[in-house]
């Protein structure tokens, strides 16, 4: 009898280790789990003419930002497939090497066909989820939903036990919104396999969606002690854990953390999460009105150096962007905005116009011209999922518009006030009319307004850390928003 992978697909070795090696190292690659290049490495030794393996281990040296490594794996996995292997294992091959050479497009147009043949082919398959996959990379804006589609029409196909679908599955349906369900699947998937650093990432996720900070760094702190540090997500979930901690004020904590786990001189992670990561802590941390100790942007700045220096994936442009803008090197983000123009010219920016946009804007907040980051960024605020990554990562960037717009706001208002009797007027009256009690000022003072759907504890620890105040009881919205709430906050 042949030789079967994990999910019952046939192997085209001989060898009883190859096989055993390669099921071994397969669910420690989907599980981002420690250990899985030398338990691939150690089927090829046993079968040097075992294509899979070659091909898994090329994803591995990609994932690594190995380019020449992975060329190599990839072009050894060609070979051997035409030598000895199935229809399915050489559509696999072919949809492995186009992903790792940058291909993407054509691997994912080649991918969700190769699933209607063989929809339990997990390796292949889970290139197309996660943050970092085929979709989330293809400028789509709609690659939430999709990656929920394509979960939902392969389900049956897939085992109530399969700790790998379940996982993404879960994740998938956490970034699309529905967070409760994205959240149970997720949480099966860890149940049933515990050194799954994928699931306690998706739980993560969920958890921050749900204003449930606090559950993540709970469950984070519990979890992380046993995943080896050399694990590339080590440093990813500690950001999770670490944002919690931003997010609930406690800043000495966060940045305990970043400087324990994530920052570039102590992280293992992938290059994708090392630049995202960093680049994103110490902005927040900067925008939540925490000073940025010494030296930690200067270690980012260092390591930026070394990756990424060509423009085209533009998740890392945006975030290379950050870095540059916050510690001046405006030059820099112009080279970098000039690349993405000649790319979006050619039709090779697949993300569009909205990466160079927030590369602007980037720099126009740094710049602290508020005005100009709105006239930048508000036109494509919609547009920013483009860019891939998660909602959580994302969220930088939207957070950058809403502080620009607070702080415009107050820009004006300091300008105009001594004019702004009139205005003071009308804002008095309209918050009267809200039902609220707002004392009377001095006609010089201005009084700024926010509206925030009530339940939504994340945008109000946000305006709080930026002055404004709860003012007066929740109001029903009704209309197409049904049974929902909003609370007015308010800050002189």
């Amino acid at each position: 009898m042949g030789h079967l992978d994990s999910r019952g697909l046939p192997l085209s070795t001989a060898s009883d280790l190859a096989a055993e090696r390669y099921r071994h190292g397969i669910a420690l690659l989907l599980s981002t789990w420690p250990g899985a290049a030398e338990s691939l490495d150690e089927a090829i030794e046993a079968d040097s003419d075992f294509a899979l393996a070659h091909a898994a281990r090329a994803r591995l040296h990609a994932v690594r930002a190995e380019p020449a490594l992975a060329r190599a794996r990839i072009d050894a996995a060609k070979e051997a497939v035409a030598r000895r292997g199935t229809e399915r294992e050489r559509s696999h091959v072919e949809i492995v090497s186009l992903a790792v050479s940058g291909q993407s497009a054509k691997a994912l147009e080649l991918l969700l066909a190769h699933l209607d043949a063989w929809p339990r082919d997990a390796l292949v398959f889970a290139l197309s989820l996660g943050a970092f996959g085929l979709l989330a990379f293809s400028g789509r804006a709609d690659h939430d939903q999709a990656r929920v589609d394509l979960c939902e029409r392969h389900a049956g196909q897939f085992d109530d036990d399969d700790w790998w679908f379940l996982t993404y599955r879960g994740w998938s349906h956490t970034e699309n919104g529905n967070v409760a369900l994205g959240r149970a699947l997720a949480q099966r998937g860890f149940e049933l396999r515990t050194n799954n650093a994928n699931a306690v990432h998706a739980l993560s996720h969920a958890m921050y969606e749900s204003g449930s900070g606090e559950d993540a760094e709970t469950l984070i702190a519990a979890w992380l002690p046993g995943y080896d540090r050399s694990g590339i997500l080590h440093g990813h979930i500690a950001w999770h854990a670490a944002l919690g901690a931003l997010e609930r004020g406690d800043a000495g904590r966060a940045l305990a953390i970043y400087q324990g786990t994530i920052q570039p001189q102590v992280s293992a992670a992938m290059p994708i999460n090392v630049v995202s990561d960093t680049a994103s802590f110490l902005w927040r941390l900067a925008a939540y009105g925490h000073p940025v100790p010494d030296g930690l942007w200067e270690s980012v700045t260092a390591y930026s150096k070394t990756v990424y220096q060509n423009a085209g994936l533009a998740f890392a442009d945006v975030h290379m962007a950050v870095i540059g803008a916050a510690t001046g090197d405006t030059a820099a983000v112009e080279a970098r905005i000039g690349a993405l123009m000649v790319l979006l010219e050619k039709g090779a920016l697949p993300a569009g116009p909205v990466v160079p946009a927030i590369c602007r804007a980037a720099l126009a907040f740094a710049a602290e011209d508020y005005r100009g980051c709105v006239r930048i960024l508000q036109p494509v605020a919609a547009e920013v999922v483009r860019v891939g990554g998660s909602g959580a990562q994302r969220e930088m960037f939207e957070d950058m518009l809403l502080l620009s717009l607070m702080l415009r706001a107050e820009i004006v208002a300091t300008e105009q006030a001594p004019t702004l009797l009139i205005g003071g007027v009308i804002a008095l009256v309209a918050a009267t009319t809200m039902g609220l009690v707002v004392p009377w000022c001095p006609w010089f003072e201005v009084m700024l307004v926010l509206r925030v759907l009530e339940g939504n504890g994340r945008a109000v620890r946000f305006y709080t850390g930026h002055g404004y105040v709860p003012a007066g009881e929740p109001q029903r919205i009704g209309g197409a928003w049904g049974d929902a709430h909003e609370r007015l906050m308010v800050r002189r």
